[in-house]
């Protein structure tokens, strides 16, 4: 999935209901110039903006990320047909998995095979996404929003210390790794989205490699693939 693709959709599924710019920036409340910008994928709009546009569209989050419906797992077309059950999981059925160097993961409700991943991450002081401190990128678009505690995001040769009520979005094909360099933990909620989308055509990358019988999680792209089986 890329800013593209998305933008296109997008405009595709404005363009069939025959809606200026214009007309459309009205009933978001936003600007023609964004909505032009998002379509022409000149920018990645904010979630919510994200969302407002597909369902005003017409458009579910399956058709938008041109993810394929599979066995079992039927196409679900937003104001044409019943949505699935909702999913509801306690948050003692939270799939937890723990990075040896104080990094903690529990899996949120989701959709088994579906567009996102919704992970709560807590960060002891000192620990970082990756154990060896390697920058890591993988497919998808990243969304986050700090919690409680301080983190710092090194993306590429740029760095942001993030805190409280902070939130980032980026290409996660991007080379990034958080790190904790405060006294108390840091904790967040990351959506990953578009992450399955093609995903054994890529080749390998930092932060990435094969895992087998009960080798240690050595970075977020370990534990990302190992949070796939939970659903299997």
């Amino acid at each position: 999935m890329t800013a593209n693709s998305v933008g296109a959709r997008l405009r595709e599924a404005r363009t069939q209901k025959r809606l200026s710019l214009r007309t459309l920036a009205q009933s978001l409340g936003v600007s023609a110039s964004l909505i032009s910008q998002v379509e022409t994928g000149k920018t990645q709009p904010s979630v919510q903006t994200l969302y407002a546009m597909a369902n005003h569209l017409d458009l579910s989050l399956d058709e938008l990320l041109g993810v394929a419906a599979g066995p079992g797992r039927p196409a679900v077309a937003s104001g044409r047909s019943e949505p699935p059950p909702p999913n509801v999981q306690r948050a003692e059925d939270n799939a937890v998995l723990e990075m040896e160097n104080g990094v903690r993961w529990e899996r949120l409700a989701s959709q088994a095979g579906g567009p996102a991943d919704a992970i709560l991450v807590t960060y002891d002081p000192g620990a970082s996404s990756s154990i060896e401190g390697k920058l890591m990128r993988h497919r998808g678009i990243e969304y986050a929003y700090i919690l409680e505690g301080h983190l710092t995001l090194q993306l590429e040769f740029d760095v942001h210390v993030l805190g409280p009520g902070d939130s980032l979005q980026f290409d996660s094909i991007r080379p990034h790794l958080y790190t904790n360099q405060g006294t108390t933990i840091a904790k967040g909620i990351w959506f990953v989205i578009g992450r399955r989308e093609g995903n054994d055509a890529m080749p390998d990358a930092p932060g990435e490699r094969a895992l087998g019988g009960n080798a240690p999680l050595a970075s977020a792209v370990d534990v990302l693939r190992v949070m796939d089986d939970f659903h299997s």
